[in-house]
């Protein structure tokens, strides 16, 4: 900045700038530090510190003032991030509230963001899978987007890389479409799951249900020891943030880590307007943030800049960064920057229930989840009248009843004993949706934000290829359910707008080609060397497994490349 003297520029001057501090963000700044970078991370939210910033979580439910229910007059304010599952008494302080960030729907979309140190990482659903050449291929070989720039063996070791470190529970299942990892041991199936199980391998060749994987601590290793992470106690309260550190986030490993090397500066508060990109120098020089408690306007100095501000939000950071040589956002010379932004469609279930097992109930809590289905459609070849296909989850449980008849004696006595339910049986679908060109994020030109930065409008609704896909699903499990001999079988199609699924990627997608695609197969802009994505922005495809995974092994894999350059003096 003109105003700031030499020492002034020397203390805003780092090795790299993280742009967020969220499940890729945090990996970054682990990386950097660790190899000795100083680091600085900006966070457009608070801080919320491991341990000392978790309100709720060892609150009973009747400390709630109103009883984990979120008041009438607060859901009418609220109405995207009520529609949300995790919009609790106990989460609320995590979620963002519709009327201080809004954002132009030009079709019904619910964005649902974190805007808080550590991001969605504390509320994510910890399912992890790695993705397969089936998924990297899938493009190229269906014809649609384009071709990933990289295959499954170029992230493998960078998959058991941050499983290691985050704690992954999993079975070694050998299934060639959704890959082993590094496994700590997993969480059992119920006796009704795994009767499903056997049923489905018996009955159907090439579906199987599995245990689910998931970023718990079944059975710490010194590594998540020396997080000073615990056990998970299966309280399943993970959305209130885990005192435990049972559960994988930034907050409770990746920033404490990157932290505890003395490289790290945090700087919460902080929304970035712009990166800021040097024409006679060709590349990028910093970022221009605004502090949202004082309003001033401030710059950071970097060597490299990896944006991990969560994929809509990136796009906003690149689509804002305006210059004489990128007119259009930074980088953007293939014109595709804010396109072919895709989701996963979570639309679909089914449920039913189950007369066997009866002698048998569940104790305590699963983590995991219960059951999943990787994808059985179109796999190895095409197989149906829609592209791609579908993952799904699946659980079991019994419930609890009350009688709440009778009155006097006869309704204390109903109340006093509560009955065991049958076996219920539920299923959801998570479906792959196509990139498509009309599907996009842009800059709406006269609303700004409190900031100063214009608004996001987000253009993004299913296709046929969609509806195809939910009528195969509900058509497949009510099958499978109606030939395992559940009974009451039922499905059903929420209509949901796209985004509650919290899944949206693309927009700054890898590719072979500058002239469709942002990145090349390092996450690095093909017009911008020192500028890489590594959040969802980048991803070519969604396939349909949980992205978090992938975005922290492409993360890791993508700051090595970097500093290995840097030393050549590449960048």
């Amino acid at each position: 900045m003109a105003n700031l003297n030499t020492e002034a520029i020397k203390q805003h001057t780092f090795d790299a700038i993280v742009i967020g501090s969220g499940m890729s963000g945090g990996w970054a700044a682990k990386e950097f530090t660790e190899k000795g970078l100083n680091t600085l991370m900006l966070e457009r939210g608070r801080d919320v510190k491991h341990l000392v910033d978790y309100p709720t979580t060892n609150m009973y439910p009747y400390e709630f003032a109103h009883r984990g229910q979120i008041p009438y007059d607060v859901q009418q304010a609220n109405p995207v991030m009520n529609r949300c599952y995790i919009f609790h008494e106990d989460a609320e302080h995590f979620c963002v509230k519709d009327a201080q960030h809004p954002y132009v729907q030009e079709k019904p979309f619910d964005w649902i963001r974190g805007y808080q140190v550590g991001g969605k990482s504390l509320l994510w659903a910890r399912q992890t899978q790695r993705w397969s050449d089936y998924d990297f291929e899938g493009p190229a070989r269906d014809g649609f987007a384009v071709d990933w720039p990289i295959r499954y063996k170029d992230i493998a070791p960078w998959y058991s890389y941050v499983e290691k470190f985050a704690g992954i529970a999993g079975n070694r299942d050998g299934l060639d479409n959704l890959p082993d990892g590094e496994f700590l041991p997993g969480f059992p199936l119920n006796v009704v799951e795994q009767y499903f199980s056997n049923f489905v391998a018996k009955n159907y060749p090439g579906r199987h249900v599995i245990s689910a994987r998931c970023a718990h601590l079944s059975k710490p290793n010194q590594i998540h020891l020396d997080q000073g992470r615990a056990k998970c106690q299966n309280r399943v309260l993970c959305q209130r943030g885990c005192p435990f550190g049972g559960y994988f986030s930034a907050n409770s490993s990746t920033i404490p880590w990157a932290l505890k090397t003395g490289k790290l500066t945090l700087r919460p508060f902080s929304v970035v307007q712009e990166i800021i990109y040097d024409d006679a120098k060709n590349k990028a020089t910093g970022v221009r943030i605004i502090d949202t408690n004082t309003k001033q306007v401030m710059e950071f100095y970097a060597k490299v800049i990896f944006v991990n501000a969560a994929a809509i939000n990136t796009n906003l950071v690149l689509l804002n960064s305006k210059s004489k040589r990128f007119p259009n956002g930074l980088g953007n010379d293939s014109g595709v920057l804010g396109k072919y932004v895709a989701f996963h469609n979570y639309r679909a279930r089914a449920w039913g229930e189950y007369d066997g097992e009866m002698e048998w109930t569940t104790d305590g809590r699963n983590p995991a989840g219960g059951g999943y289905l990787p994808r059985f459609r179109n796999v190895k070849k095409q197989e149906t009248n829609f592209l791609r296909g579908y993952a799904a989850g699946f659980s079991a449980y019994r419930q609890m009843q009350t009688d709440e008849n009778g009155v006097g004696e006869s309704l204390k006595r109903n109340l006093m004993n509560p009955k065991l339910s049958g076996w219920k049986v539920g299923s959801h679908m998570m479906g792959e949706t196509i990139p498509k060109e009309t599907n996009t994020v842009s800059l709406d030109e006269s609303k700004k934000d409190e900031w100063g930065v214009p608004q996001l409008k987000i253009n993004i609704s299913y296709d046929d290829n969609d509806e195809k896909m939910i009528k195969d699903y509900q058509e497949q499990m009510t099958e499978m359910f109606t030939k395992a001999g559940f009974k009451n079988v039922n499905v059903m199609d929420s209509k949901q707008a796209p985004g509650l699924d919290i899944h949206e990627m693309g927009g700054c997608r890898m590719g072979n080609d500058p002239k469709t695609s942002m990145l090349n197969k390092w996450h690095q802009m093909h017009a911008v060397n020192n500028v890489f994505v590594t959040d969802g922005a980048s991803m070519t495809s969604t396939s349909t497994q949980n992205p978090s995974l992938t975005y922290m092994a492409f993360t890791a894999r993508a700051v090595d490349y970097a500093v290995s350059e840097m030393k050549k003096g590449n960048i």
